[in-house]
């Protein structure tokens, strides 16, 4: 079975990827509400990619804000094992265009590497899923199991809509195991199961002083600026070795096992990978913590944006009325988004400086992630991995978030396994933004592998 599945794949290899392409042109950017249309097509397109991929059953189904895709083929029977499998068809803005070196809508592939946003992230690994089903369905005309899809375009501002669904549609989603690849692997050549998310808490700081903008000559050392109002603020959060000093954020904090710690210790700091892949000759971060350890196992409070004065050309010599701060928290086992959140708002409370005021507004939250690892799902998502990539496949956290996995943990009690694709040099959420068309390639075979082993 398997060797026609992929003899399927190969010889229409160049028109899958063209469908592909065809996915990636839709700007599905989820957090601008002037891509809302755009987010809907998208969607009507993945409901037709499952019809031609022989789905039975497909469906765009209604949220609050951008719709849900679900898609199932049952004809295995109520006997057979049934595979859910995850996704989300949203992707990342673009800015900063001008780093692009090609149009981030339209893909080119250049060096065996499929360039566009969402290329990786998630859209190149959520299509695999549906190419390897439908090379199964075209080839043998049906699936030794149930499969059903959630496809879902809200991942990127936080699946806001998605625990009601999932929540409210149980008996739909029940299954025995939940697939999702939206992960990284560990290296070029080391594939890599996931076993731990970080969670997330975002907010906005919206600092205002004068009334308006003032002449810096005039006012200049009578008033406060409220841009370096702002940095003086920020500057409470951080000290200088990268401790996040927010009261009572490292509370809670769940310990790693002894096990644990011995196989991530085991994988090596990743110092020295991480310098090369960012450029950079020194690394920066909580003391005590290797490169991996503080961005698979430690939290984390980053300043994303910040805005106020004059951005244009040459120099305007203005005091700002008004400044801004995004800022994001990645979260770890024993940390909850909402408690963290309160206590960023008191310390920005206690903090604030003279002569400006502080509004606070919340935005996406995602609870952390960890499973065990001794369902027999896992052990043969490894062994469909060393059949194809010829080596030992790696345990790893993520750094990034996945919000509803927490509660497809809580609410479907099944087994998920984190199996992704990408790699971590494939700049998810920058410009440039790839995929490598060999772990596309691998990566279909890899998924019918671990069909065949599961």
């Amino acid at each position: 079975m398997l060797e026609q599945a992929l003899t399927y794949l190969q010889q229409h290899r160049e028109e899958h990827l063209q469908e592909l392409n065809d996915f990636l042109k839709l700007k599905s950017v989820s957090s601008l509400s002037e891509h809302k249309q755009d987010l809907r097509d998208t969607a009507q397109w993945l409901k037709e990619a499952f019809h031609r991929a022989g789905l039975e059953t497909v469906e765009v189904i209604e949220t609050a804000k951008h719709p849900v895709v679900y898609a199932e083929w049952l004809g295995a029977g109520p006997e057979a094992k049934t595979i859910l499998v995850y996704g989300h068809y949203d992707v990342q803005p673009v800015d900063p265009l001008h780093l692009w070196e090609t149009e981030p809508f339209e893909p080119t592939i250049r060096d065996n590497k499929l360039y566009a946003r969402g290329a990786s992230d998630d859209k190149g690994q959520t299509f695999m899923h549906v190419k390897a089903v439908e090379a199964m369905l075209k080839t043998e005309g049906k699936l030794p199991f149930n499969v059903k899809f959630l496809v879902e375009g809200e991942e990127e501002i936080g699946s806001p809509n998605l625990d009601t669904f999932v929540e409210q549609e149980k008996d739909r989603l029940a299954a025995d195991v939940l697939i999702i690849s939206d992960t990284p692997m560990l290296e070029k050549g080391k594939p890599a199961i996931c076993t731990g998310l970080r969670g997330l808490a975002a907010i906005e700081l919206k600092l205002k002083g004068t009334k308006g903008d003032l002449h810096s000559g005039l006012y200049g050392g009578a008033v406060q600026n409220s841009l370096h109002a702002l940095v003086q603020l920020l500057g409470t959060m951080r000290n200088d070795s990268g401790k996040i000093m927010v009261e009572g954020f490292y509370d809670g904090i769940e310990e790693l096992s002894t096990e644990e710690k011995e196989s991530i210790a085991a994988l090596g700091s990743g110092d020295d990978s991480m310098k090369a892949e960012v450029g950079v000759d020194e690394l920066f971060g909580e003391p005590g913590y290797t490169a991996r350890e503080r961005t698979w196992i430690r939290p984390t409070l980053e300043i994303n944006g910040l805005f106020g004065g004059f951005q244009g050309e040459g120099v305007k010599t203005v005091i700002p009325a008004e400044a801004t701060a995004k800022i994001t928290c990645r979260l770890v086992p024993g940390q909850d988004p909402i408690d963290i959140l309160e206590k960023i708002e008191a310390h920005v409370k206690a903090n604030t400086p003279p002569g400006v005021t502080v509004e606070t507004e919340r935005h996406d939250t995602g609870k952390p992630f960890a499973a065990p690892v001794t369902d027999e799902a896992f052990a043969a998502a490894a062994r469909a991995y060393e059949r194809v990539y010829h080596t030992e496949v790696a345990y790893t956290r993520m750094g990034g978030s996945i919000p509803v996995v927490e509660t497809f943990d809580t609410q479907l009690h099944i087994p998920i396994v984190l199996m992704g694709f990408g790699l971590p040099s494939e700049n998810f959420h920058a410009p440039n933004e790839h995929f490598h068309l060999e772990n596309y390639d691998k990566g279909l075979e890899t998924i019918l592998a671990f069909w065949d082993e599961l």
